[in-house]
């Protein structure tokens, strides 16, 4: 699957499983909500204390199984490399990701109080793999 198709497929489906290794090898399984930045890479908000976050900052490596709203049919597994950025730096990607996922939030202000009170992150991930691009 070229990584453009996993992009597309992506950004109009946001419901993921994130794969993330922990200490001892075995995967840390995740549900989140994924997007496409600007720039191509897969983003992910979560929190700076969560377990996958601590996972990542030990091992970048992670998978993704990203599936259509309706769960069944269209599916895709995606591979890549994620990089952890921390606030201040990354409020305007939490931003973002918000705007390509839900629009626009009734009140910007507070959506950034709640980010800097939460302490989010951005994982942002670089795609080194993609596919199937059928279903079988």
């Amino acid at each position: 699957m070229q990584f453009e198709r996993a992009r597309e497929f992506i950004g109009v489906n946001h419901r993921a499983v994130l794969a993330t290794n922990r200490s001892d090898g075995r995967p840390q399984l995740s549900p989140v909500t994924v997007g496409v930045g600007a720039d191509g890479r897969v983003l992910i908000s979560t929190r700076e204390a969560a377990i996958k976050t601590k996972n990542l900052a030990r091992d970048p490596r992670v998978s993704l199984c990203v599936m259509n709203d309706g769960f069944y049919r269209d599916w895709i597994q995606a591979e890549g490399t994620a990089e952890i950025i921390r606030l201040p730096e990354a409020m305007d990607l939490l931003v973002d990701y918000y705007r390509r996922i839900s629009g626009e939030h009734p009140d910007w202000d507070d959506y950034r109080n709640a980010m800097r009170r939460d302490r989010r992150v951005i994982v942002a991930i670089t795609l080194t793999r993609a596919g199937p691009d059928r279903s079988g």
